[in-house]
């Protein structure tokens, strides 16, 4: 089946967020269907729904749809969502209306481009069948000979189904980091998920065996990477263990929100698991000899969190040619380590262990696994239904552990002695991506305030990497950046400066843990991860990474989904910086949740700045010092916030995250900078402060990046007895094909660079990834630059000389104020909505006056406005903003 994007089912949580809001999105006409919409047969899809088509519509149902709108006896996480069971419906509930609201789109829904028409009639028939039959309030259409004549009529069923499954089909290199549950395919512990309204409760999953930071490393040979492999160990760096070893067709079975879009879940092994390690320390602590987990522990007693660096420390993994070696030491000791599988079912752990005064003592598998030793200084050890190396490291030590099943003879496999691995840690073997790839940007229309180069990117690559990008950052070459990708890709692109628009894509690193931001320091390439801060080295000059080096891993994670470590940015001093979210409807378990991290600059050690957020997509440095973090309108967010963050351990709103204050009322947190309506922008991202000359009067100016909606705001921010406050306004124009997650400056053409992805949570699912250049033409800008908010008046600074007489007539002005409702419910409805009257109008030169009666502290103030510069170019917007102060 083709893939189905998280947003499928919003095409219906659309008609009640329509009813609710009257958000509006774009609706596809007739003439700008697909050509696979045309000539089709609707009559026959309904005709022939049958319980194939059901069970169908029930997988898409509960693969994507399940998570908003939720079922009978579980709340949706999105409870804006439509109740298809009980509420009303807007565009019609027979299946004819159904397909042009998912097709054409309809409200806040954007058309559904990605799915076939079956596909469409499948969830339709789903939804028909087992909700909406139930609904009083909207009873379904009969399906009559007459309402079957009345359907447009076609021959066609589109596009046969085929399965299709991009994130299985993408060679990840021979290793992928990531949270896996490892669990034997017929004897595994059932997968739980807590069911009922929010915040969910904690799962017991104190018998389950995750590996938190977990490399996957294929072991058996073959093309196509971890994805294609059929043996496999997980090293679980937290912990310096390997959580396990399996067997099998497929490698893990994908659920997970970055991979194939499955919120509240998690990737999970599948297939035969041959042998298992608890969840604790894989080394005794050299100080003591014992395995006792001294980490953090959390509500639910589970522990998380790396080892300390004085016991074992992760330094990072050499990628040589399809071999992956694991660097760490523990206590003296400096380690490497190497997997490898004899068939049919034996693994082995080839360890080089430097000298140590202390006798080393490492965990190696559960009763009833075999175990056998080759290499001098080491001997086994049988405790406890457990299997134990113990190692004299006086002198280095080489040694090979084997782990089989328990009918595993050894003495039938001709075993080589353990080797040395220094010779993998050169860099100096052959290329794992040799292949570069060309692509052609194109320059957007001129025509506006804001042109939109389109640069494209190299979807047809001989991995099939999806090129979900989630960070840019430029070389001192400012021809050259580097990318990241959600799938763990990070990319070269040269030719950024090229006159002809050649672009050059070289992939220089895979496998990597959700990368979700990246900064070049000293032409260094560092990428924020969701399990460590990674700094990429290339150890021979082709830049392709050779040793993913660990700059610091001091990262909580556990398996909840939500939990993304957003951008990366540095200070003056050269400490590093990055958010980590909280638990989606759920409260938090480690105090990283819903936070802003410092990493001081030499990687040694990680600081919580402030606390309180929910979902901080990326981080923005301030020219004073300060930071501003974006959140996401959910539980305890009435609304998307822009936070300006000053000082440390300040606390921002989410009484979900760890340990927030006793008070959950507003005067306990600190207030957004503005409140973002969803009608503005459904999910910003990064902020980008304009450092750049050629940006005219906007240089200097901060730019709010938008997830959501594919846009970019300006946002206009004063300071008022000491509080931030301001307002977003669209910058007219602009309008992307994906969500746009990060944006830098080029240094030389002084352009902005954006680049993005579509998958949870945006409106704009044209493409998987994008990457953009966007440029000021010079031409007018129907904007205004600045705003103050003062007792009875908002003033308003353009960039372009008004005409007076365009203001005169107030009409052209409409202001509106509502209140919002924090709360743990999801979201806000506007209370207390007003109409302000403008009283006048005052002009002088580029700058505007509006009198307005009962002007007053709001959360939200809309401001549209409708006027002309004396060149009588119209100047057409509207600004949304928050009122904390009035200023004189």
């Amino acid at each position: 089946m083709k893939k189905i994007h998280f947003y499928v089912l919003c095409v219906l949580a659309s008609m009640l967020i329509n009813c609710k809001t009257g958000n509006k999105a774009t609706r596809l006409s007739a003439n700008g269907l697909a050509a696979i919409e045309k000539n089709l047969d609707h009559a026959g899809f309904i005709r022939d729904f049958d319980n194939k088509a059901l069970a169908r519509g029930e997988r898409i149902y509960n693969a994507n749809c399940i998570n908003c709108h939720g079922d009978e006896e579980n709340e949706g996480s999105i409870p804006m969502s439509l109740k298809f069971w009980s509420e009303p419906f807007k565009a019609g509930n027979d299946a004819y209306a159904m397909y042009r609201t998912i097709t054409q789109g309809y409200g806040a829904m954007p058309p559904q481009v990605t799915l076939s028409p079956q596909e469409k009639y499948d969830v339709i028939h789903y939804i028909q069948t087992k909700l909406v039959a139930k609904n009083k309030t909207s009873p379904l259409t009969p399906v009559t000979p007459e309402y079957l004549a009345a359907l447009p009529k076609g021959s066609s069923r589109g596009p046969a189904l085929k399965p299709y499954q991009p994130w299985a089909d993408m060679d990840y290199g021979n290793f992928l980091i990531n949270t896996y549950e490892l669990a034997d395919e017929k004897t595994g512990i059932p997968r739980y998920h807590s069911p009922g309204p929010s915040p969910f409760k904690d799962e017991d999953y104190s018998k389950n065996n995750f590996a938190y930071k977990g490399i996957a490393v294929r072991l058996d040979q073959g093309a196509g990477g971890v994805s294609k492999g059929k043996a496999w160990m997980v090293f679980d760096h937290d912990l310096m263990r390997v959580a396990g070893a399996y067997t099998g067709e497929g490698f893990i079975d994908w659920n997970a929100i970055l991979l194939n879009d499955k919120h509240e879940t998690y990737p999970r092994t599948i297939g035969k698991l041959h042998f298992e390690t608890p969840v604790a320390p894989g080394w005794a602590n050299p100080s003591t000899g014992q395995f006792e987990d001294p980490r953090f522990v959390a509500r639910d007693g589970r522990k998380f969190g790396p080892l300390p660096k004085s016991w074992a420390n992760y330094k990072g993994l050499y990628h040589f040619e399809d071999q992956i070696i694991l660097s760490y030491t523990v206590g003296e000791s400096a380690i490497l380590e190497k997997f490898g599988f004899v068939t049919p079912a034996i693994f082995t752990r080839t360890l080089n262990v430097s000298p140590s005064n202390a006798i080393l003592k490492m965990r190696v598998a559960n009763l009833p696994a075999k175990v056998s030793v080759t290499g001098k200084g080491a001997t086994l050890v049988e405790e406890n239904g457990q299997v134990f190396v113990k190692i004299d490291a006086k002198s280095s030590v080489k040694v090979c552990v084997m782990i089989g099943d328990k009918d595993t003879d050894f003495s039938k496999h001709n075993l080589a002695e353990p080797e040395s691995l220094s010779k993998y840690t050169t860099g100096k073997g052959r290329a794992h991506y040799p292949e570069t790839i060309k692509t052609f940007a194109t320059k957007g229309k001129e025509d506006g305030p804001f042109a939109v180069d389109q640069l494209p990117l190299p979807f047809d690559n001989p991995w099939a990497c999806r090129m979900k990008l989630s960070g840019i950052d430029f070389f001192k070459d400012a021809n050259t950046a580097a990318a990241c990708a959600t799938d763990g890709d990070v990319w070269l692109i040269k030719g950024l400066l090229d006159p002809k628009g050649v672009l050059t894509w070289q992939r220089i690193g895979s496998g990597l843990f959700q990368p979700l931001g990246i900064k070049i320091v000293a032409e260094k390439i560092y990428v924020t991860c969701r399990d460590q801060l990674v700094l990429l080295r290339d150890l021979n000059g082709d830049r392709e990474t050779d040793f993913y080096e660990s700059f610091n891993h001091d990262h909580q994670v556990s398996d909840h989904f939500h939990e993304f470590a957003m951008g990366l940015q540095t200070d003056q001093e050269g400490n590093f910086y990055y958010a980590k979210s909280g638990r989606h409807a759920r409260e938090a378990l480690i105090p990283q949740h819903g936070t802003l991290l410092k990493v001081s600059a030499d990687g040694s050690k990680t600081d919580i700045i402030a606390t309180g957020f929910r979902a901080a997509n990326g981080v923005c440095i301030n020219p004073d010092g300060s930071f501003i973090v974006t959140d996401q309108q959910g539980y305890w967010n009435p609304m998307n916030r822009i936070n300006w963050v000053k000082g440390v351990g300040k606390f921002y709103g989410n009484m979900w995250g760890y340990n927030p204050p006793k008070d959950s009322s507003r005067a306990a947190m600190e207030q957004p900078l503005v409140w973002v309506d969803m009608n503005y922008d459904r999910s910003p991202s990064e902020m980008v402060w304009v450092d750049s000359k050629k940006w005219g009067a906007l240089n200097g100016g901060l730019l709010s990046l938008s997830y959501g909606y594919g846009k970019i705001q300006y946002v206009l921010k004063e300071t008022v007895n000491g509080q931030e406050q301001g307002a977003v306004i669209d910058l007219p124009g602009i309008k992307f094909l994906t969500g746009v997650m990060r944006g830098r400056f080029n240094p030389v053409d002084g352009h902005l660079y954006a680049c993005g992805m579509s998958a949870w949570g945006t409106n704009q699912m044209m493409r998987g990834g994008g990457l953009y250049r966007v440029r000021y033409t010079g031409k007018t800008l129907p904007i205004p630059v600045k705003m103050q908010v003062l007792e009875g008046s908002i003033v308003l600074n353009f960039d372009t000389q008004l005409d007076p007489a365009s203001t005169a007539d107030l009409t052209n002005f409409e202001v509106k104020t509502w209140q919002l409702l924090r709360s743990k419910k999801y979201g806000s409805e506007r209370l207390d909505q007003k109409v302000l009257e403008v009283s006048k109008a005052q002009v002088e030169g580029n700058t505007l006056k509006l009198s307005i009666k009962n002007l007053e502290k709001v959360d939200v103030i809309t401001i549209g406005y409708n006027i002309k510069n004396t060149k009588g170019e119209p100047l057409k917007g509207s600004i949304q903003g928050t009122i904390h102060q009035l200023g004189k």
